[in-house]
């Protein structure tokens, strides 16, 4: 059996616009009341693991989850922040999909340029290995917590699982869940995804 502690991903509870499928990078909104709610629900699932380490993104909505899940935050970690969806910051996939003609999506296609540079996926998968890098020595011993955004944790997946970026495009991850990552003989692995409280 593999000593290694488990890497429990949280995601932010709902924003308003996370709530309305627009697209959030930088745009720092706080939580809804059901956002809240959910955040508090991950306390008693929480309370079950061996964490020794949280590491959370710099944004409010991030910040807010952990407190309300009962985490204590160790670090800040601006590369836990949101893809930065550049000029896609604030719409919908069918807004997107309906300015470029095409059926567009994040993963394959990428965002352009707006009031921010915007990223490709493997800029987000580069931020991502660095923090994989940095809590390596901690899961040595003790569970960690990275506590973020929906598309930058589905990149971060990818990467931890040895995979190309895009394929976090497979896996799912709604507003306020909790997702465990570890290793089944010695490979990494998924071994619980998109819990609710």
């Amino acid at each position: 059996m593999s000593t290694r502690g488990r890497l429990l991903l949280v995601r932010h509870g709902e924003t308003e616009w996370s709530r309305d499928g627009r697209h959030t990078g930088s745009t720092d909104l706080p939580l809804l009341p059901a956002g809240e709610r959910d955040a508090e629900a991950l306390r008693g699932p929480l309370a079950a693991f061996d964490v020794g380490l949280v590491v959370c993104s710099p944004l409010q909505r991030a910040r807010r989850t952990a407190e309300l899940a009962g985490l204590r935050v160790d670090r800040v970690d601006p590369d836990l922040r949101e893809w930065d969806y550049g000029g896609y910051e604030g719409l919908t996939t069918p807004e997107i999909r309906g300015r470029r003609g095409d059926a567009w999506t994040v993963f394959e296609d990428g965002v352009v340029p707006g009031e921010t540079p915007g990223e490709t996926v493997e800029e987000v998968a580069a931020r991502a290995s660095r923090v994989l890098q940095r809590v390596g020595p901690d899961l040595a011993a003790h569970d960690v917590v990275l506590v973020g955004h929906g598309h930058a944790l589905r990149v971060l997946t990818a990467t931890y699982l040895r995979q190309e970026p895009r394929f976090g495009a497979c896996v799912v991850l709604d507003a306020g869940a909790l997702c465990v990552l570890g290793h089944e003989h010695d490979r990494p692995a998924i071994r619980a995804w998109n819990a609710r409280g």
